[in-house]
């Protein structure tokens, strides 16, 4: 199948998004599709408010329509909800050609939270994104059920996956953890305040607190908290010997749409702490025995963070390892491909 698949998220951003597209990219290539991507490299762009590593793309809807013509692709994924995600899903809509979006990112709670811009009409407009698209992918059943009181039903499960060959127990632990007091309690993550970090770092206890990731509240985060040890961004063997290094990992954020580094923390043998809140109910579970029918704690989830931390350090991380297995990219893949098959576009007649 030839793809084309637009995105305002792409390298060299480091997060989750970017992580999925670029392996759901590697994957059809290594597939045999052929697969396009109007991504915000191929324009000249401009730092985003508030989000200088983001990259809006300055662009218009002739120079993206002209990269789909000469694609001629059978199928269109719209990602995002950016300016290249806008413009391709206006000239989708006004060819009246079919295409799919994904819902990734809880966008309104994330500008409500810097502008003085309401989350309601932020809502209307993400509403009004989507509803053309012939079908959403989203990671969850949760989300789906979300998305319905927005209107958006046409939703169907694309669920994420983990490397487990770089995410595993037999990485080594990252040497800068080695002489830390534990018990070490890890948070990974754009390091900015709708990931409500502040949860985490205000927790007391014995032991080390530990933030790996970069973002807008790094400078003022290191001021206010002296004694935790801030990172910075890690990739590859790196971030799994961090994953590996710790006790526990940390998820405080109340905003995430499924948060892809909890399954990798998981994968390397670290159970995973979390709020009651979408994201670590689909990977931890409410019981913190997962949500694929296991039976011994990979983790907890409670209202009280502190608790959570406390209880999930007593999980096995043997079962941890074990559960992160059911995360596996190539029926993330299939999904993908599904979504699409079926809904050809008039350009690759």
């Amino acid at each position: 199948m030839r793809i084309t698949l637009v995105s305002d998220a792409w390298a060299p951003q480091v997060n989750g998004v970017v992580r999925t597209l670029t392996t759901t990219v590697d994957m059809l290539r290594a597939r045999g599709h052929v697969v396009q991507t109007i991504t915000p490299d191929l324009f000249v762009s401009v730092p985003c408010p508030t989000y200088a590593e983001i990259r809006l793309a300055l662009t218009t809807r002739r120079a993206v329509s002209r990269l789909i013509d000469e694609f001629r692709p059978e199928a269109i994924h719209i990602a995002t909800e950016g300016p290249l995600g806008w413009l391709a899903r206006g000239w989708c809509a006004a060819r009246g050609i079919p295409f799919t979006t994904s819902f990734h990112t809880r966008f309104p709670d994330y500008v409500a939270a810097r502008t003085p811009l309401s989350t309601d009409w932020l809502w209307k407009q993400v509403t009004r994104f989507h509803a053309p698209a012939r079908h959403i992918l989203v990671a969850t059943p949760r989300l789906a059920a979300e998305l319905a009181t927005h209107d958006l039903t046409q939703t169907q499960l694309w669920s994420r996956g983990v490397d487990l060959a770089a995410f595993s127990t037999d990485v080594a632990p990252h040497p800068a953890m080695a002489g830390l007091a534990r018990p070490i309690q890890l948070s990974v993550g754009r390091v900015a305040v709708e990931k409500n970090l502040s949860a985490f770092l205000d927790l007391r206890g014995e032991g080390t607190k530990v933030v790996v990731g970069e973002g807008p509240a790094l400078s003022s985060l290191r001021a206010r908290y002296p004694d935790v040890v801030f990172l910075g961004p890690l990739h590859g063997a790196a971030l799994a010997g961090a994953y590996r290094a710790a006790d526990v990992f940390v998820f405080p954020s109340l905003t995430d749409t499924f948060g892809l580094v909890m399954i990798e923390a998981l994968a390397c043998g670290t159970p995973v702490a979390g709020f009651p809140v979408a994201g670590p109910l689909d990977i931890v579970g409410e019981d913190g025995l997962g949500v694929a029918g296991g039976t011994v704690p990979i983790g907890a989830i409670d209202a009280d963070l502190g608790q959570a931390v406390a209880r999930a350090m007593k999980a096995d991380r043997r079962a941890c390892a074990a559960y992160a297995t059911h995360f596996s990219w190539d029926r993330c893949l299939d999904q993908f491909v599904a979504a699409l098959a079926g809904i050809e576009t008039p350009l690759s007649a």
